[in-house]
């Protein structure tokens, strides 16, 4: 995972803050191996797809074989949001259209930027962290070595 945060740089993306780690119940098959999530706030003057192709190039450097939506995989890097761009493209959806919804996203990204405001609703970070209804067993991990 430090990996590919590591790999951001070279695709274009200057890494601006990291969240912690924070674990997480597998969603939404709760039998799968527990995720692992962080948010990473970048400064890029790449445009929404040209980062999505670079995150992409990134996850199949670090195995990732794309295959049915939700299946487990190695990685899985999504753009949450890009400033304050609305947008939906057959490949992208901006801001990410569950985003709001998740701890696991929600609660790191309120840990960088708490006052971050969602490009559609709104609301903060903070606010969504507190009302998200997916991933509520979401905490950051014990050890960030």
């Amino acid at each position: 995972m430090a990996s590919a945060v590591r790999s951001l740089p070279a695709e274009g993306m200057a890494v601006v803050s990291i969240s912690r780690w924070w674990r997480s119940t597998a969603w939404p098959d709760t039998t799968l191996p527990e995720y692992i999530n962080a948010v990473v706030l970048v400064e890029a003057t790449l445009g929404p797809l040209e980062v999505l192709a670079a995150l992409h190039r990134i996850e199949a450097a670090h195995g990732r074989i794309r295959s049915d939506p939700n299946a487990p995989r190695t990685l899985d890097l999504d753009l949450i949001a890009h400033g304050r761009t609305q947008l939906q493209t057959p490949t992208l959806h901006l801001p990410h259209p569950r985003a709001a919804d998740r701890l696991f996203v929600m609660g790191p990204l309120a840990e960088i930027a708490p006052l971050w405001r969602h490009p559609a609703s709104g609301r903060t970070a903070a606010e969504l962290a507190a009302q998200a209804s997916v991933g509520r067993d979401s905490c950051p991990l014990a050890s960030q070595g």
